[in-house]
């Protein structure tokens, strides 16, 4: 079975990918992620990526372009709700990309994720993959989270401290000075 696997970030896909691979799943990583800002975090991630699976013989196919603006005209009308605007994004494209590439399904690393809104992306994920006609791989990658995060430390990866977008990072910010206070 070959999947496309939609990855936010290396820290993230580490153990995705080696679960995937234990199931004897042919992985070929897809990097999209118009929600990531400043450029400069955009490029840590994506070069870490690049970087790691060169290291782990993992193809992958880049939609490799900087998208601050459409993503912010997606998610501007409703902020509270534009994570599940930022899921559509994500894995409405990773199914397209996984359909249009001949793959048999797609799944993504933010699935290992426990901050992240499980059941929302899985339900975005299923109707990707109905609207393009390509399987979902569901997994729940959450038990490997840990190990995850501590295989990227091991291996010196850029690791991120929000989850991408300018709005989140704006939320770190401001929960940081609370505690100052």
């Amino acid at each position: 079975m070959k999947t496309l696997l939609h990855i936010c970030c290396a820290p993230c896909a580490n153990q995705c990918i080696e679960v995937l691979r234990g199931d004897h799943i042919e992985v070929t990583g897809y990097w999209y992620n118009p929600n990531i800002h400043p450029f400069t975090e955009y490029r840590a991630r994506r070069d870490c990526l690049r970087e790691y699976a060169q290291t782990i013989d993992l193809p992958i196919i880049e939609q490799n372009e900087y998208a601050l603006r459409p993503f912010v005209r997606n998610v501007a009308e409703d902020l509270d709700n534009r994570c599940g605007k930022c899921y559509e994004m994500r894995l409405f494209e990773a199914a397209r990309t996984a359909k249009e590439g001949g793959f048999d399904s797609f799944t993504s690393s933010l699935f290992i994720s426990p901050y992240q809104n499980f059941d929302l992306m899985r339900e975005t994920a299923e109707r990707a993959a109905a609207a393009y006609g390509v399987d979902f791989l569901f997994r729940d990658f959450r038990p490997y989270f840990r190990a995850g995060q501590e295989k990227a430390r091991e291996l010196g990866f850029y690791m991120q401290k929000y989850c991408g977008c300018v709005f989140s990072e704006e939320e770190r910010y401001i929960k940081s000075k609370k505690i100052i206070r």
